[in-house]
């Protein structure tokens, strides 16, 4: 039942993605609730709570939450994520944060926490590499989510079944920190590849198996983002050469690390659908739908803002580590819907709703809704 629960947090986030903004008009959708376990693309408030370090977060303070609802929630971002708007659209608003004390009424449970990898601490110490006190690994998340069913939802494997099968579930874009992580801390792209991708791919699918085994009908595993992009690793490796960026200005041996990764994920998914073939597993190109918004995002072209981060101070990319954005002296820009990145990391509003909207237009039609 427990791993079962995972992978349907996962696709229920995705689901409500897909449909978030495709009409005016709410689909209707064989699912009434959303789970989703990942890191801060959809964590909408459990990083701050997780003590003693969450209330000393960024997310904890202006200016994260500055577009909406004007103040500060949990969102890595200056309002809404991507969750929020399918959410919206799907009319299944009541999307509660599982650290937060009152999550037995709603329409579904974000598990994600700002941060969190895939693969657990215990790998990570025998790589030597450091992840932060408050991320969740996906483990981790899962306990929770099997501890919210038995406490708030069912008693037995046939009513969670039940549950999971009027659910969607989303796997977040948590893969992401298994790359950066090691990366960052000196580890190779070579190593990473052949040391780090196996391990994630098959805790990834044996979690999604284990939530389909339980009950779960409709699942969404996305491949990540083009990290090579983004401000924080643009920022960590400057290259003198002009080979080693693309056309966009990102660096490609990262993004390349990043494609590998996400057709050895895609792969895998192609035979688990083998293995059940009347489950619905979709697999969410975010890395293609992310490169869409930055190809189509002329006015930053122009503006020289298109890599660059719009809360942030210092260097190329307006990115430094050790001044991130909320810290005292970090200046915002006057209109972050002309900013793709938020804080070098995290995306502004949005973009989150551009996202949406792309992956909507995708994936809908795989979903059943009408």
């Amino acid at each position: 039942m427990g791993y079962l629960c995972c992978n349907s947090v996962f696709i229920c986030f995705f689901v409500l993605l897909l449909t978030g903004t495709i009409s005016s008009q709410q689909p209707r959708c064989p699912f009434n609730y959303i789970y989703h376990l990942g890191d801060g693309v959809a964590d909408n408030g459990n990083a701050i709570r997780t003590l003693p370090f969450g209330p000393g977060l960024p997310a904890a303070r202006l200016p994260y939450g500055e577009t909406y609802p004007g103040r500060p929630t949990g969102r890595w971002s200056d309002g809404r994520l991507i969750i929020d708007f399918a959410a919206t659209v799907l009319g299944l608003t009541r999307l509660k944060p599982y650290l937060d004390t009152n999550t037995s009424s709603n329409d579904g449970v974000i598990f994600a926490v700002a941060g969190s990898p895939v693969l657990d601490r215990f790998f990570y110490l025998n790589k030597g590499v450091t992840i932060p006190n408050y991320a969740a690994p996906l483990n981790l998340q899962h306990n929770w989510f099997r501890r919210y069913l038995m406490n708030f939802v069912c008693s037995t494997p046939t009513e969670c079944a039940g549950r999971l099968g009027d659910s969607l579930l989303l796997f977040g874009d948590i893969e992401g920190n298994d790359i950066h992580y090691p990366l960052l801390q000196g580890k190779s792209i070579q190593d990473i590849q052949t040391n780090y991708v196996p391990f994630v791919t098959q805790t990834t699918i044996n979690t999604t198996r284990e939530l389909i085994r339980a009950g779960a009908k409709r699942v969404i595993v996305p491949g990540n983002v083009p990290l090579g992009c983004y401000p924080y690793i643009l920022s960590e490796f400057p290259s003198n050469d002009p080979t080693a960026y693309d056309d966009l200005g990102c660096l490609k041996s990262v993004n390349n690390l990043v494609l590998f990764k996400n057709n050895h994920l895609r792969t895998s998914l192609d035979s688990l659908k083998l293995e059940f073939p009347n489950v619905t597993i979709l697999f969410a190109d975010y890395f293609t739908t992310v490169k869409t918004v930055l190809r189509t995002s002329l006015p930053s072209f122009v503006n020289n803002t298109l890599l660059k981060t719009c809360c942030g101070i210092g260097g190329t990319y307006n990115y430094n580590r050790r001044r991130f954005c909320g810290s005292l002296g970090v200046p915002v820009c006057s209109d972050p819907s002309k900013y793709i990145h938020w804080d070098g990391i995290h995306l502004t509003q949005e973009t989150n709703s551009r996202i949406s909207q792309i992956l909507v237009q995708q994936l809908l039609p795989a979903l059943s809704c009408s």
